[in-house]
């Protein structure tokens, strides 16, 4: 049986076809499966005949709760490929060879994935793995082609390590978790950010000293990275201006890497025209050495140097006169004592749509851990204080709100 499950938006309780093909990269299907259902989904496993000589259907069993199908017409149930289709949200073949890009292309319905292909309406999401001289055949961009004119997603292939012998090349299928995140964004279906352009900062900033030390924060960026992944996966086009962090980038977002205060603001100013919604969780520097050092500051020089600090630009209130009309903002407001008090102040004293506050001083949340306890506000509507969650909840949360602000009728 299945772990013990994190269920989470869009995955719970929605039904997932897994057709793994007969490919090398069919082992990472298993993974998949995993990350699927502990994530909430019910999965049902189809495996091409190929993909039985890579992998057993007993590892996806023990790992979905949920049988694994190969046969098109397994005793005592000839229309599974038509239950199979009726039933799923979504489709996944991963990976998906040349060979069954063809077949698909083709509209063949000769086994039990390509016959519930054809009958489904669910979105599907194609996941290709093959040798890099396969992809980049005519034969197969042309199936490519075909099939995104059917209406489906393609998700990679990635640029890296293929079978053994084969080197580097495009044609390598996507990790278990790119997948996961491709599958997310085909359930979110099309809500209110979907073609917008989200821009949201994370991180902290650093502002240097001298050449190896630097005035810096805690932030690990992890709330910023959140909120573009979830924004991502709703649809939207996002841009993800990120300071200093060691996070993995998410699956699809724009990362524009800046390091001090100054060139957030750069980045931001950039960025902004375009943007529906400016989201500016990072946790940028207030202040910053007025002179810094060109050479390393040695010990030996005797005394202890001293630091003259001089403030930073406002990066959120540099935006005011300049945002585009109808942007959703949101900002970010840390504190230590009267949190909501001074958070109201943020709220109007920055113009804002929104703004998300919590306590530094509340045990698991803010900086440096997976969750948070967090106030949200907004002009004229009551707070609503979150209990603690994780950050990819909070993300969701205020991007509910985000959305609803973006649908709302004028004057309402």
């Amino acid at each position: 049986m299945p772990g013990p499950r994190s269920s989470r938006r869009p995955f719970t309780g929605r039904r997932v076809v897994l057709g793994v093909t007969g490919g090398i990269a069919a082992y990472k299907a298993i993974t998949v499966a995993r990350e699927l259902t502990l994530a909430g989904a019910e999965v049902d496993v189809v495996l091409s005949a190929g993909a039985l000589e890579f992998v057993r259907p007993l590892s996806f069993e023990a790992l979905t709760g949920r049988p694994a199908y190969s046969s098109l017409y397994p005793q005592g149930d000839p229309l599974l490929h038509i239950r199979l289709a009726r039933d799923a949200d979504l489709v996944i073949i991963a990976p998906a060879t040349a060979n069954f890009l063809a077949r698909a292309a083709a509209g063949m319905a000769d086994d039990l994935m390509t016959a519930a292909l054809l009958a489904t309406a669910a979105p599907v999401v194609l996941v290709p793995a093959m040798n890099d001289r396969m992809y980049a055949h005519p034969a197969t961009q042309g199936n490519l082609a075909r099939l995104a004119e059917y209406g489906y997603r393609v998700a990679g292939p990635a640029v890296g390590p293929l079978a053994w012998g084969e080197g580097e090349g495009p044609g390598r299928m996507l990790e278990p978790e790119q997948i996961v995140a491709h599958a997310g964004r085909a359930l979110e279906g099309r809500g209110a950010l979907a073609g917008r352009v989200v821009v949201v900062t994370a991180g902290p900033t650093r502002e240097p000293i001298d050449p190896v030390r630097f005035i810096g924060n805690r932030s690990s960026g992890r709330m910023g990275y959140e909120i573009a992944a979830a924004a991502w996966r709703r649809g939207a086009q996002t841009i993800l201006i990120a300071g200093p962090s060691h996070l993995p980038v998410p699956e699809g977002v724009e990362l524009r890497r800046v390091e001090t205060a100054e060139q957030m603001r750069a980045a931001v100013a950039e960025a902004l025209p375009a943007a529906d919604t400016l989201v500016m969780s990072a946790a940028v520097a207030d202040f910053r050495p007025a002179n810094a050092a060109t050479d390393k500051i040695k010990k030996e020089a005797g005394g202890v140097p001293q630091i003259v600090l001089e403030p930073t630009a406002d990066v959120l209130r540099a935006t005011r006169d300049v945002r585009p009309a109808g942007c959703v903002v949101v900002g970010f407001a840390l504190e230590t004592a009267d949190v909501v008090e001074n958070g109201r102040r943020k709220l109007h004293g920055k113009g804002l749509d929104l703004l998300v506050v919590n306590d530094a001083t509340e045990p698991g949340a803010g900086f440096e851990v997976e969750t948070n306890r967090v106030v949200l506000l907004q002009p004229d509507l009551p707070d609503e204080a979150l209990p603690l969650m994780s950050k990819a909840e909070v993300a969701d949360r205020i991007l509910d709100r985000v959305e609803s602000i973006l649908t709302a009728e004028p004057g309402a």
